[in-house]
């Protein structure tokens, strides 16, 4: 009787015999076990990185210093490198998240929207600032303009941000469809800044005569230099809207999920935490619900993302 082991090597036998010679009598192919080749050793390239976009409400610069210690920070309690990554328009920034090329994302109310709605990503955590978790857009002039609202801005020329803000494009351009008219015939000119401290000196260095920019930005660089707060005048304001959070993909596992939201909400309480949330301009983190944003919602599907 053959065992299985027996079978395998006169298998193995009757194959090599069978294949040593062709037909014609000439060597055909074989596998000779006499020969043996080291495997490729294991290189361990460590931990993969976490990834963090940061949306570009400020110019590059300004967002690389400003969450440099919250990158040190998670890196310290994972255990892993993380990486900074910004891109120059949100709908970028959705795109990484989208295809799960990015771990946590902080990103603009509207690109939020979008990309919530889309099913690509998830609210994690928001931001507290001076006690709330709300935020405007203020329409602003240089002190010398005689304009006192968005009405008399007819025929002048005005920065957006970027396509997807909601407080950089898409409120300023609902209210001037309110008066019946669009940003192409009711400016003069428009442009995009791509940040919101950018849309600011434009205004300031008399580039454009207005910008619609978002509250929190301009209430840190006012902190920053306070005399910025006697070369301008806000003449608009929208209502408060649901502040721009911290999200996750959608295909992020709860685990994971979970252990990002622990960081975040007890960064308060941990040595060094209020700094590194200082430099970012937030008090704290705290939980957030995707209801706060119908408002700010509404007025998105009504005006579009204009991508």
């Amino acid at each position: 009787m053959i065992t299985r082991f027996g079978f395998l090597v006169l298998c193995m036998a009757t194959l090599g015999a069978c294949s040593a010679f062709a037909s014609d009598g000439s060597a055909g192919h074989f596998i000779d076990l006499a020969i043996r080749e080291d495997i490729p050793e294991i290189v361990d390239v460590g931990p993969q990185p976490i990834r963090i976009a940061v949306a570009a409400v400020l110019s590059p610069s300004g967002n690389i210093r400003s969450y440099a210690g919250l990158a040190a920070h998670i890196g310290e309690k994972t255990g892993r490198p993380v990486e900074l990554v910004q891109r120059r328009t949100y709908a970028e920034v959705n795109d990484l998240i989208a295809a799960g090329e990015v771990d946590l994302a902080f990103v603009c109310t509207s690109a939020y929207i979008s990309g919530h709605d889309e099913g690509d990503m998830d609210l994690l955590v928001v931001p507290e600032i001076n006690g709330a978790t709300v935020y405007r857009s203020s329409v602003i002039v240089r002190s010398t303009s005689d304009a006192r609202s968005i009405e008399d801005l007819r025929g002048a020329s005005f920065a957006f941000t970027d396509p997807m803000s909601l407080t950089g494009r898409i409120y300023p351009t609902y209210t001037v469809q309110q008066f019946g008219s669009s940003p192409g015939s009711f400016f003069r000119s428009t442009a995009f800044t791509y940040s919101h401290d950018r849309a600011i000196e434009a205004v300031l260095s008399g580039v454009v005569d207005a910008a619609a920019v978002d509250d929190l930005v301009l209430s840190q660089m006012i902190e920053s230099d306070p005399d910025l707060a006697t070369r301008m005048r806000i003449i608009d304001q929208s209502p408060a809207f649901g502040i721009p959070p911290v999200v996750v993909p959608s295909s992020t596992v709860a685990a994971v999920r979970s252990l990002y939201e622990e960081l975040l909400l007890n960064l308060h309480r941990e040595p060094g935490g209020p700094a590194i949330l200082d430099a970012i301009g937030v008090d704290r983190f705290v939980s957030g619900s995707d209801e706060a944003y119908e408002g700010a919602r509404e007025i998105t599907r009504a005006v579009g993302l204009g991508l």
